[in-house]
């Protein structure tokens, strides 16, 4: 059996059959299974262990939450992790969350966003197996990406086995955008990868340890511990539990938002195209019920969409509230954005706001440090190049034939990690 390589070991569990799939799925989730309902598959793992998990409100088991449907199966919980947002899901988008206990079955919360954004060792204390499970949505600048890359660090290095509980990616079906530039590196992008990835958090894991992409200490762990045959008591292992019945033709409807400000599968659709307006005076639609959708700024043409965010559970602060706004709405069914969005990242609405925005100086939010490279709009890019191109008024096919050498070597690399059959 070949060895595989630098210890992330991959269960294919109750492989799925490829023969007969189609080669584009209807918008359904009636076949597709995640890998957090597999649980005949995974239990195995869990009983007799304390176990730990890294969740959010997406981490359902069809209609129960992860966390109640293990307590129920008699899985001892004992501690629980918290992304952006935090475990329930109800904070603000950057807000900080602290630790606490959950209400509702009274296992304590550490919270790995913002200072203390990877588990140390005394949140390790007692622990036997850990668990993440969050549905993510295949963008480099949304951060579940980044906590998991922090939480399988913290496995590796403390030798902990880790269960990756697999869900199908919304926005799986293409690749597009700016690689990052690891000059840029930040929460909201840590890896040299474009905007629209086209992996699953399954596959992404599988890359990052492949790659070398971890922590030092953890690749270090991962080139000396090689393990070729993987069972439930393997000391170190990290598991992939796949979803069954998907694949990167699957257009995959979340039965749960993500978060606060991912309200519709269209804003989730349009999120990797307008989430640049956040670097931006602009208003991206937050505050308002179709954030990502809408988007506009008060000094905008009058003859444009209007609209006026106003402060809500999902968006307490934000740009413009209590201003009318004129910009664009672009909401629709999901066959209509999709249609939009033809397979890639749309510049046009970046463009042509920048265009029609009367005082151009202001239009990208600068950084405290003046430094363009410290800009939010450079971060979310991943590079300094598209907000000269933009500001120079580059055509969007120049713009698009600059990412082309990057994005063919990371496709190249991406094919390598891929569980399910790919949409090309």
């Amino acid at each position: 059996m070949k060895k595989i390589l630098l210890n992330l070991i991959v269960v294919l569990l109750n492989c799925y059959a490829m023969l007969g799939q189609t080669a584009i799925k209807q918008s359904t989730n009636s076949a597709v299974i995640p890998g957090a309902e597999r649980m005949d598959v995974y239990l195995p793992y869990l009983k007799g262990k304390s176990v730990a998990v890294f969740a959010n409100p997406t981490s359902m088991v069809k209609n129960t939450h992860l966390v109640d449907t293990l307590l129920k199966n008699g899985i001892k919980v004992v501690r629980l992790f918290g992304p952006e947002h935090g475990f329930r899901g109800d904070a603000d988008a950057g807000e900080k969350v602290g630790n606490q206990v959950d209400a509702k079955t009274g296992i304590p919360i550490v919270s790995l966003f913002g200072a203390h954004n990877k588990p140390g060792k005394e949140d390790l204390e007692g622990v036997d197996i850990l668990i993440f499970d969050i549905q993510d949505v295949g963008v480099r600048f949304y951060t579940f990406i980044s906590s998991l890359q922090y939480f399988l660090e913290a496995a590796i290095e403390n030798h902990k086995p880790l269960l990756i509980l697999d869900r199908p990616n919304p926005n799986g079906f293409y690749v597009d955008g700016p690689v990052l530039d690891m000059k840029y590196k930040s929460f909201v992008g840590m890896q040299p990868i474009p905007i629209v990835y086209g992996m699953t958090i399954g596959e992404y894991a599988l890359m990052l340890a492949g790659e070398n992409r971890l922590s030092e200490k953890a690749n270090a762990i991962n080139a000396y511990n090689v393990t070729t045959e993987p069972t439930v008591d393997t000391p170190f292992h990290v598991t992939v539990i796949k979803c069954k019945n998907y694949d990167h033709n699957t257009k995959y409807v979340l039965p749960v938002n993500p978060s606060p400000n991912l309200k519709q599968m269209q804003s989730v659709y349009m999120y990797p195209s307008t989430c640049f307006f956040e670097g931006t005076v602009m208003s991206e639609g937050r505050g308002t019920d179709y954030p990502f959708l809408i988007f506009g700024h008060p000094s905008l043409p009058k003859n444009l969409f209007s609209f006026t965010p106003m402060p809500n559970a999902g968006a307490k602060k934000s740009k413009c509230f209590g201003q009318v706004c004129y910009g664009w709405n672009v909401s629709g069914s999901n066959e209509t954005v999709l249609k939009k969005l033809n397979g890639k990242i749309q510049l046009k609405y970046l463009l042509d706001a920048y265009k029609l925005f009367p005082n151009k100086d202001s239009f990208f939010i600068p950084a405290k440090s003046g430094k363009v490279e410290d800009c939010f709009f450079t971060k979310l890019a991943g590079n300094t190049e598209l907000m000269e191109q933009i500001k120079s008024g580059a055509p969007e096919e120049f713009i698009r034939e600059s990412w082309k050498p990057a994005l063919d070597a990371f496709k190249v690399i991406r094919k390598k990690y891929l569980l399910y059959k790919d949409f090309e």
